[in-house]
């Protein structure tokens, strides 16, 4: 149950000043809304384990910075990151583009806001502490995490407190979550003081997000059996170690972008072991948008964790930016002739032009079937069903 705390008030009843008579005193439940609200989903007395989780001594990479995840924390974000209320109609959160059942992406090519759709597909939310970017969006405009986790909130198409087209500012929302008594209690909790405020709300937001993580995957169990990637993975089979070389070695081009040998290099934007994307990436040759026209200045991409449900059939969702690719041989296919990207588009990843020249990889289906097996080894099964990621209101 609660924590018994000293907030003992004295009932206004006839007795002495002096009297040390017990049962004139009252104890108030410091977390009576968030029972009242989330019954046995949340307990402030026995948090989820989020800022201890257990990490592969592999994985180096983390972006945390000055925002470590705590329990408290991570909890109120858990509560806004499903909490409806941060949209100016009442019916959109974050997980409604982020969907813990689809490794928190979204199964629509555009999402669903208050007052339209979005713009670029809703990237998955997978592993983004174990990065070296730090930046966030396709496009890389938000230059961290904290900063990312209440831009939608403040777009007028995603969640309406842009201040702009009629809509209320972000103070309103302030003041509108000000008056939820399990907020109230919540802020209290993590910060020793009911007031909100958006760095307040960014930091718990963030720390929710990043601990979201994803390694108990086919690839994580083969990868402690080993001294490092390049190695075959014991329990892998030989196409998968196939398709894992393929991955990892870099291509040799001839004077004109066509591949003579070697792998497929996807690894230089997309490192081992924590597959997230290079800061350094430029556009990968996808440069058209969900509503017509160029779309060049996309860099950004998540990690290639979780690209396919556990069942190994199953995307979660379309990907790129743009969700036009919905396969993962259609994926490997996109890479495989960039000749036109690379005369049209000005952004491309000079990685993707050898020679100045958009890349011809030339890859038979033996090679494009074992990278597909490579790449469902790199999908989890927890990431869909623990607790702690999941919704805390009461369906």
């Amino acid at each position: 149950m609660y924590k018994k705390v000293s907030l003992l008030f004295l009932v206004a009843l006839s007795y002495s000043c002096s009297s040390d008579d017990s049962s004139n005193y009252v104890e108030i439940d410091p977390y009576a809304a968030i029972t009242a609200t989330f019954g046995s989903n949340i307990n402030p007395e026995n948090l989820y384990n989020y800022a201890n989780q257990s990490v592969p001594a592999y994985i180096t990479k983390d972006n945390t910075a000055g925002n470590s995840i705590t329990n408290k924390g991570a909890t109120l974000g858990r509560v806004l990151f499903y909490d409806k209320n941060l949209s100016s109609n009442n019916t959109i959160s974050c997980s409604s583009c982020h969907k813990q059942a689809n490794a928190f992406s979204d199964t629509n090519i555009a999402s669903t806001g208050v007052n339209g759709t979005t713009g670029r597909h809703s990237m998955r939310l997978i592993n983004v502490r174990f990065a070296n970017e730090t930046k966030f969006f396709w496009d890389e405009r938000a230059v961290n995490l904290e900063t990312q986790t209440t831009m939608p909130i403040k777009d007028h198409g995603e969640m309406g407190f842009s201040g702009t087209n009629g809509d209320q500012n972000f103070n309103d929302l302030i003041t509108k979550l000000s008056n939820i008594g399990y907020y109230k209690e919540l802020f209290t909790f993590v910060y020793g003081s009911e007031e909100i405020t958006e760095s307040k709300i960014q930091l718990a937001l963030a720390q929710f997000v990043r601990s979201i993580q994803s390694f108990d995957s086919k690839y994580d169990i083969g990868r402690t059996q080993v001294a490092n990637e390049g190695q075959p993975f014991p329990n892998f089979t030989q196409q998968e170690n196939q398709g894992k070389n393929l991955f990892l070695s870099p291509p040799v081009f001839d004077a004109t972008g066509n591949r003579t040998s070697g792998g497929l290099g996807c690894a230089a934007c997309h490192a081992a072991p924590e597959f997230d994307i290079d800061p350094n990436s430029r556009n990968n040759g996808i440069g058209g948008s969900i509503n017509g026209g160029p779309d060049n200045t996309v860099t950004r991409a998540p990690s290639l964790r979780d690209l396919i449900k556990p069942d190994g059939v199953t995307t979660n969702g379309p990907m790129m930016h743009t969700g036009v690719i919905t396969t993962l041989q259609a994926a490997i296919g996109h890479y495989g002739n960039l000749t036109n990207a690379a005369q049209v588009n000005t952004n491309l990843d000079p990685r993707l032009k050898p020679n100045g020249f958009g890349q011809q990889l030339h890859l038979n289906a033996q090679e494009i079937n074992a990278v597909i097996a490579f790449l469902k080894t790199l999908s989890g099964n927890n990431v869909y069903s623990d607790v702690k990621w999941s919704n805390p209101f009461p369906n």
